[in-house]
């Protein structure tokens, strides 16, 4: 069995929001390469939502539902970030 210090967080939850981990020792496998793509296109459109954040931002005439539809946006994708920024450091606290 895998110790748990070499499990990978993987870059979505569980059933009931829980962690989901990998336990493998080969990280070119299916899983694997799976969770690489996911977090590519997590940070992706991290990078990519930031940049429509900060022009909202900048719109003086900004209404209010779109800010909030914004800061539900920006608070999943927050959300998703920091679990890839844990994963990949190794930590298990996610």
């Amino acid at each position: 069995m895998t110790a748990h210090k070499e499990l990978r967080l993987l870059p979505w939850a569980g059933p009931d929001g829980k962690p989901c981990y990998l336990s493998t020792e080969d990280p070119d496998g299916y899983m694997s390469r799976l969770a690489d793509n996911i977090e590519a296109t997590q940070l992706g459109m991290a990078s990519e939502l930031l940049e429509d954040a900060l022009k909202e931002l900048d719109d003086k005439t900004a209404d209010l539902e779109k800010l909030r539809f914004l800061t539900a946006q920006l608070a999943g994708s927050l959300r998703d970030v920091l679990r890839v920024a844990v994963s990949r450091k190794g930590c298990q606290d996610a």
